[in-house]
């Protein structure tokens, strides 16, 4: 990574910053400064910052102090709209908390702590779900700067009613960003959201949300090239480590795919997926490496999830040397991804062979080996492409996967999948798959190793 030859440091106490105040003026007039002498190092003294929204400059290098706490002040209303991508479209979103935009050379390390405050932000979701559509002040600037937003493909937060709940970090169209030993907690939606952004190293930092928070994934690598994830350890409320490229018709046009990706030695424990490709695919994700990574009670351990009009080609794709203990399912492809979408759309979730277009996806080259997978509560496994464009060169090889037929889970929660029929075994259950290859691969537990249908 570049670092910047700037020798400039300064404390945000400099700029005025005062613990338990509201710090955004604070902020604001330590990156103006940073911004005109070319960069420099910020320090994040001990103690609680609170403040609003953050937008960083080219060149800078923020350390966290260990004790340093940033606090984002829970008020949607200063979360003013910024061009962002939302659920796999581009559009105009509230202002992450923690946001990068078209600028390089950024680093921030240190045991600091970045809070979203998110319960608040979780509990306006609820009430805005009563809505259905847009109402406050916030809502409908969004609304009007989106037209046609209530066409556009979501999956489940909540685009309907353009309450755009922000990132609690962002880098949008950034380039050589580093992040090393923080904890990002508590964010509004998805906690840590780099966006077209090339040159991206994550290193050792702690990702927490609580189990049942609504939409907030771990990590998600969204039309990223060159990213490496290393030694992170994420608990989540949805999908721990996630890479996308944009959905629908949006993303096909921007076509900017994710690739060139290296996840090794992370963790995750609560989440509805452990590493994650799609659902978002539409622009295509390539050269994707996972390795020695533990899945510890995540709800799927390898999940690619999309659906027809999601579009995208998924390719190369490899994953060796996990350990996943009490999953539902350790291994999921589900080309009949069911969120955010009518659950009875005929096209989307049809068992017959369509016409392919634009905005059908594909899944090929995947490889799976050295995996252990003791106590899968749903299934040993769970394949379902589509007949148009079936899973192909898949092999699976050196693996373990062991079911627990005691667990009350049916195979049916493999994945969060419409369309299919039902199956009353917990088998490696493939759909659609052309020719497989499984090499030394034990299955214990369910009567039948593998289910075809």
């Amino acid at each position: 990574m570049q670092q910047t030859e700037n020798k400039i440091e300064k404390k945000l106490s400099d700029f005025g910053g005062s613990i338990q105040e509201d710090n955004s003026k604070a902020f604001a007039a330590a990156m103006s400064f940073f911004a005109q002498n070319n960069g420099g190092t910020l320090i994040i003294e001990k103690g609680i910052w609170k403040t609003g929204p953050i937008s960083l400059c080219s060149n800078i290098n923020i350390i966290f102090e260990e004790g340093a706490i940033i606090s984002f002040i829970p008020t949607p209303e200063l979360y003013r709209p910024v061009k962002t991508r939302w659920e796999g479209v581009v559009c105009y979103g509230m202002h992450p908390c923690f946001f990068a935009a078209n600028v390089e050379n950024i680093s921030i390390s240190g045991k600091g702590i970045i809070d979203g405050n998110g319960e608040i932000w979780w509990n306006l979701l609820a009430e805005k779900k009563k809505q259905g559509k847009p109402v406050t002040d916030l809502e409908k600037e969004l609304a009007s700067l989106n037209p046609g937003y209530e066409t556009q493909p979501g999956g489940g937060g909540g685009r309907n009613t353009q309450f755009l709940r922000p990132s609690l970090m962002q880098f949008f169209e950034c380039k050589n960003v580093k992040v090393k030993d923080i904890t990002l907690r508590n964010s509004p939606f998805w906690t840590f959201h780099p966006v077209f952004t090339d040159g991206l190293t994550v290193e050792n930092i702690f990702v927490t949300n609580p189990h049942d928070a609504p939409n907030t994934d771990g990590i998600d690598i969204d039309s990223c090239t060159n990213v490496t994830i290393d030694s992170c350890s994420i608990s989540v409320g949805d999908d721990g480590i996630a890479i996308k490229s944009g959905s629908g018709p949006d993303g096909i046009q921007i076509n900017k795919p994710s690739k060139n990706i290296k996840i090794t030695n992370c963790r995750v424990g609560n989440g509805h997926g452990g590493v994650v490709i799609g659902s978002e695919t539409a622009a295509g994700i390539e050269n994707v490496d996972v390795e020695n990574c533990f899945f510890d009670g995540t709800d799927r351990g390898i999940r690619i999830k999309t659906r027809r009009g999601r579009g995208g080609k998924v390719t190369n794709l490899k994953f060796k040397d996990l350990l996943m203990v009490n999953n539902l399912c350790p291994f999921a492809v589900n080309m009949y991804y069911a969120c955010g979408t009518n659950r009875c759309e005929p096209e989307f979730f049809s068992l017959d062979a369509l016409p392919v277009k634009d905005d059908t996806p594909s899944v090929s080259n995947v490889e799976i080996s050295g995996v252990k997978a003791t106590g899968c509560k749903a299934s040993a496994g769970f394949i379902a492409a589509i007949p148009e464009q079936p899973l192909t060169n898949l092999k699976i090889t050196n693996c373990e996967f062991e079911t627990n037929e005691t667990a009350t889970e049916t195979p049916d929660l493999s994945d969060m999948f419409a369309g299919l029929p039902e199956v009353n075994t917990k088998s490696f259950r493939i759909i659609n798959a052309d020719n497989p290859i499984f090499e030394n691969v034990k299955i214990s537990g369910p009567k039948e190793a593998f289910i075809f249908n």
